[in-house]
Order: C-alpha cells, then sequence, then structure tokens
C-alpha cells in the first residue's frame, strides 16, 4: 500500500519571500543574533536565511543550530534540520558536526512529532554515516539501538534511510545491531511491499552476516528460507542482495544445510544461467559452497554445463568463481 510523501512545504503564514537574505561574513553575526531571538517570526526568517548561506561551504564551521533543534514551534525545527541537512552535504560540513557533537544533538529528533524534521534527521544521519568517522559518531552516540527499534514504526522514506545507516556503521561494528534484535526485525521487512525497502533489508542483512555471530543469528532465526524466496522476485536489486546475504549465510554448515532444506539450488542455478542476472557471481559462489555437501554436489553434477557456460563471462571474477565451482562440484573421495 503506498504512503503519502513526506512534505516539506512550510505553514501557511510562513513566506519565505520575505526572508531578509543574506550572504558574506557581515551577516553571520547578525543571523546569529536573530536565530537567538525571542520572538518566532525572528527566528524563522533567520532560518530562511540561514539555509540559503549554508550552501557556501566555508561558513559551515560558523553557524552552530544544535540550540533550534529543540525549539517549541515546529516550523524553527524544520528549518533548523533542514539548513544542517545541507551543511551535510558538504565534506567539512559533515566534519564539523564530528567535531561539535551535533549527531548527538540530534538523536533528540527522533521522536520529533512532525514527518519533515524526521527525515531530515535521518536524511543527516545517512550522510554521516558514509564517512568511517561519522559511522563511529552514530555508534558512540548510542542510536544503533533506536535505529533498529524505529525500522518497526518509521514511515516508509524514512525506513529506507535508516536502513542505509545501518549498513554503512556496520561496517565499523555490528555487536550492537544484533544485540538490538535487528535480525528478527530485518527478516520481517524481508517480505516489505517496498522494493527498496526489501532490497536494503537484504544489504543489511549480508552486512550482519559478515560477522560470526550474525551467520549463527540469521539462521537460528530462520531466515534463510525467506532469503531463498527472494531469489525469485522480480526485482534484480532484490535478488542481488538476497543472494548476496545468502552467500555469506552459507559459509557455515548449518546455513548451508538450512539452505539445501530451503530448495535453495534451482532458483541459483537460473541465476547463474540469466543472461543479466546481477546476481550471478553470489549464485556461482553460493552453489559451490552447497557442492561441499554430499546431496549437494549429487545435484549440481546434472548441472555442470550451467557453470561452463560462465567460463565465457565477460567478468574474470565470475570465470574464476565457475572453475572452482565445477572442480568442487566434480571433486570425488579417494
Amino acid at each position: 500500500m503506498a504512503q503519502a510523501r513526506i512534505s516539506a512545504m512550510l505553514p501557511p503564514d510562513i513566506d519565505p519571500t520575505k526572508a531578509p537574505v543574506a550572504f558574506g561574513e557581515r551577516a553571520l553575526p547578525k543571523l546569529n543574533e536573530e536565530l537567538q531571538s525571542p520572538e518566532l517570526l525572528t527566528r524563522q526568517r533567520a532560518l530562511m536565511a540561514l539555509c540559503d548561506l549554508v550552501h557556501d561551504p566555508e561558513n559551515v564551521y560558523q553557524l552552530m543550530l544544535k540550540t533550534l533543534l529543540l525549539d517549541h514551534d515546529s516550523t524553527v525545527r524544520q528549518k533548523s534540520t533542514e539548513a544542517l541537512h545541507i551543511m551535510a552535504m558538504h565534506h567539512v560540513g559533515r566534519h564539523g558536526f564530528i567535531q561539535n557533537g551535533v549527531i548527538s544533538a540530534l538523536a533528540q529528533l527522533l521522536d520529533d512529532p512532525v514527518d519533515i524534521c524526521r527525515k531530515n534527521t535521518h536524511q543527516i544521519f545517512e550522510m554521516m554515516a558514509k564517512l568511517p568517522e561519522g559511522a563511529v559518531g552514530i555508534l558512540h552516540a548510542g542510536l544503533i539501538p533506536s535505529l533498529v527499534f524505529k525500522l518497526k514504526t518509521e514511515l516508509d522514506e524514512i525506513q529506507e534511510l535508516i536502513l542505509d545507516t545501518l549498513a554503512n556503521c556496520l561496517c565499523v561494528e555490528a555487536f550492537e545491531a544484533l544485540a538490538s534484535g535487528a535480525v528478527t526485525i530485518l527478516k520481517q521487512k524481508l517480505t516489505h511491499s517496498s522494493v527498496a525497502i526489501r532490497s536494503k533489508a537484504a544489504w543489511v542483512l549480508l552486512g550482519l552476516s559478515t560477522h560470526p555471530e550474525g551467520k549463527n543469528m540469521v539462521c537460528e532465526e530462520d531466515v534463510i528460507p525467506v532469503l531463498v524466496s527472494l531469489l525469485e522476485d522480480t526485482e534484480p536489486e532484490v535478488q542481488a542482495s538476497a543472494t548476496g546475504a545468502l552467500m555469506l549465510a552459507t559459509v557455515t554448515p548449518q546455513g548451508r544445510y538450512s539452505a539445501l532444506g530451503a530448495e535453495a539450488i534451482p532458483p541459483l542455478l537460473k541465476l547463474v544461467a540469466g543472461e543479466t542476472s546481477k546476481a550471478r557471481l553470489s549464485a556461482i559462489k553460493t552453489l559451490t559452497m552447497l557442492a561441499e555437501l554430499p546431496e549437494g554436489r549429487k545435484t549440481l553434477l546434472d548441472h555442470i554445463d550451467t557453470f561452463q557456460q560462465c567460463l565465457n563471462d565477460p567478468s574474470e571474477a565470475v570465470k574464476r568463481a565457475a572453475t572452482i565451482a565445477i572442480r568442487v562440484i566434480k571433486w570425488k573421495p579417494f
């Protein structure tokens, strides 16, 4: 079911054309003064000007909006987060956020009643997480459990941003996400009606599965049959993400037996044979691991031709993977 898009429209009584847009160093002291004004209209108009001014990265460090993030007026919060979002687009702005503790301040808006304020906040987190230092900052702010929990309740647009943020943070550390029940929640998201959410949830599971404990939990929570079902999803991006997650989950014996029991071989062979399959490489590697089981090897011996066709693939990685798969499938004990 489609959800309405989050609107960034201002209240009807706010006219941004009347904002005193100012540029240059001389305007900064006055704007700083107006941002702290007790008069609501003055603060709102100063924020209108600020959202134009912060497009210049040289001014990023000089305008700290942390004190306005909890303003009682929703328009002030909206424009404050909008200005910070613009700052986060600049490299120097993102580093400034780390130095000035902006991530922790923004965490207070996770429960803001206004959708656009929350969306702006999560857009900032998503941008920050692309930097290793930013991902560390999100971890140090203790945000991972809250982000995982918000996947249960947030709007679809915001869930997509949360999944992107988590995917980047998992490159640094996965313990908090695993301890917060991320695997169970992500399993539910694998069957979401949104293509983007299904794909991104599988991608986050892939990140969790790079860690030993993550692999175990994916097996224990019975996620593998759901991943197998996504191998036949109508969207190539979902197929690719699911195949990648399945590939890592089948590194363990428990994962291999679970995938075999879920009848993963037929859909994986289809992905290998598909002319435009984005999941081909991961599918070949997954099948190679399933071939390490006697039952898997027996089944795959009838499909050697599928792998031999991959030896002419333009991708060197695919050719190498196919060569290894053929060797493993044809292996016989002495």
